[in-house]
């Protein structure tokens, strides 16, 4: 049990990493938002952040 949960905090933080080195602090806030919406079962604090690295992820319109 303590191997899976060490390796489930070595993704977490890899994937935080990611985040932030591929779309700067604006996608770290996605993040943060969509997380805590999601621990708090609140869906308006998820659906911001779901949207803010949906933003983020889909790049400028050309």
């Amino acid at each position: 049990m303590p191997a899976i949960a060490f390796l489930s905090a070595v993704f977490v933080i890899g994937f935080e990493q990611f985040v932030e080195w591929r779309y700067g602090p604006s996608g770290i806030v996605g993040l943060l938002l969509l997380s805590i919406g999601i621990k708090a079962k609140n869906p308006t604090c998820s659906s911001i952040g779901a949207v803010v690295l949906a933003l983020m992820f889909a790049g400028p319109a050309l």
